[in-house]
């Protein structure tokens, strides 16, 4: 029977960039700024790195394919290096590989690398996402939007938890409100500026009832993570390591694209990559073991729907624990203390990696002013495409 993963393979350095317009830098000026920062705080060489995996999604804009961008922007000697992509899981995707190299054995220590670069392409926002989906989905769904998709999500949960149009656009507005109060005191966010609840009602409309303030943008950045075997970590001056517990990784089955019985009011694929991520980590009680979370934030109605999935809140009480400040920094179990992907937009190939920075930084209280209280166990959670078709990756770090 597998083992999985649990306390075989430890985080030994991180490194993660600012992000924003990086007007001032290429897709392989933030490579090696990630790159530095983690071989920095590795204590370690880079012939010491026995393989990477790189994390890149949008090929017409950013490095394009294969992973030789990684290997010839950081003049890696001769190592195997594997691109990976799988939508916004991608830089999750990328530590997977790297922590699965090291824990079958294969390797010793592993790096991996997440890079995207968004804002100096030529036009705003993603690149047409039907045509990312393949020639079926580019007829069949010609006319999808993000925003739309998860605007009907929202509308869908408001009206079958009872909440009023106000009620349900106030909860997910306190959502977004408490990431940006975070994100203002992050130095390496794109965003810095607190949002009043009022300010997020009040925002121009994107798609009912989602306005500015519950869609996150998009930006540059790059982040970074050296793995090595758990028993080698205290040859780097880490005694009390950060350790994988669990990574998962679950796909949509298209169930939910045919008759069923989803009502289109959470994301299937995110429970069931739960329970799995538990079972590896043996966490029985989630609400009362877990410390912080790091959630896909895309859309503010998507991170409420995530604390359910997640088993953090009962099915249709997350609004409560929103406005008894649970998830607040000073809550019970803190939700993007780093300010999310609302204050740090988000840069595909980069974002999970970027979640695992901040997890790895709590754990280890170095997260500065926004530092949480002794935290021992932090998940990162990635949601790729649409409620209804989608990827959903789970890691579980702790000391």
């Amino acid at each position: 029977m597998a083992e999985g993963i649990k306390d075989k393979v430890a985080i030994i350095g991180m490194g993660c960039t600012r992000f924003g317009e990086r007007w001032d830098m290429d897709s392989e000026g933030l490579i090696v700024e990630a790159f530095q920062e983690a071989i920095k705080d590795a204590g370690i060489e880079k012939k010491d790195i026995d393989a990477a995996w790189f994390g890149s999604s949008m090929t017409d804009t950013n490095v394009g394919k294969t992973s030789m961008p990684l290997s010839m922007t950081l003049k890696l000697p001769y190592l195997p290096v594997a691109r990976v992509e799988n939508f916004c899981a991608t830089g999750t995707e990328a530590l997977r590989g790297a922590v699965y190299g090291v824990a079958s054995g294969a390797y010793d220590i592993c790096l991996a690398l997440g890079v995207e670069k968004l804002k100096d392409t030529g036009f705003a926002g993603l690149p047409d996402m039907p045509s990312m989906l393949g020639t079926d989905a580019k007829f069949m769904m010609s006319n999808i939007t993000a925003p739309g998709e998860f605007a009907m999500m929202a509308i869908a949960y408001f009206e079958k938890y009872g909440l009023t149009p106000e009620e349900g656009k106030e909860i997910i507005a306190m959502v977004s409100s408490k990431s940006h109060s975070n994100g203002a005191k992050n130095p390496k966010a794109h965003l810095r500026r607190e949002a009043s609840v009022e300010k997020i009602m009040n925002a121009p409309m994107i798609a009912y009832p989602l306005g500015l303030f519950d869609c996150c943008g998009v930006s540059d950045g790059a982040a970074a993570a050296i793995v090595c075997r758990a028993d080698m970590a205290k040859n780097f001056g880490k005694p009390e390591p950060v350790k994988l517990k669990a990574m998962q990784l679950a796909l949509c089955s298209g169930a939910e694209l045919m008759y069923s019985d989803w009502d289109g009011t959470y994301v299937k694929t995110g429970n069931e990559c739960a329970i799995k991520a538990y079972k590896e980590a043996g966490i029985k009680n989630p609400r009362e073991e877990m410390s912080l979370l790091e959630v896909h934030d895309c859309f503010s109605i998507t991170e409420l729907v995530t604390y359910e999935d997640l088993q953090i809140s009962e099915r249709g009480k997350a609004g409560n624990d929103v406005r008894d400040g649970f998830f607040n920094l000073d809550g019970k179990i803190p939700c993007q203390p780093d300010g999310g992907l609302k204050c740090f937009g988000h840069p595909i190939g980069a974002s999970g990696l970027r979640m695992m920075y901040e997890i790895y930084l709590q754990l280890q209280g170095l997260a500065g002013d926004r530092q949480i209280k002794d935290p021992s166990l932090g998940l990162t959670h990635n949601m790729g495409g649409f409620p209804n078709q989608n990827i959903v990756s789970i890691s579980i770090a702790g000391l």
